[in-house]
């Protein structure tokens, strides 16, 4: 099973990698994080090239069941979603299981 990587551990290395101070670190990854949900609310498509693409899809509506009462369907509105598609260096690193 993978082992989950927080964003606290995620500073800390690149912190360390950077010889850089954490609160810097900390800072300018939250600064990051911050502006990539900006552009994404606002609908617009972050390319990061060699990694990957974050956008927003449409999930189009759709009519739902409960299993615990089967007889009765529910009625699923459509959303946005924010979508992930990874690059093919990221694919090709992952796979090799160098990333």
């Amino acid at each position: 099973m993978p082992q989950t990587v927080t964003k606290k551990e995620l500073v800390e290395h690149i912190a360390q990698t950077l010889n850089h101070d954490v609160a810097l670190v900390r800072d300018i990854l939250q600064a990051t994080f911050d502006a990539l949900s900006e552009y994404l609310v606002e609908g617009r498509r972050i390319e990061l090239r060699n990694f990957g693409v974050f956008s927003v899809k449409r999930r189009r509506p759709r009519v739902g069941r409960n299993p615990n009462k089967p007889e009765i369907d529910i009625k699923i509105p459509a959303v946005l979603v924010p979508v992930f598609k990874p690059g093919k260096l990221l694919k090709q690193r992952v796979r090799k299981g160098k990333a």
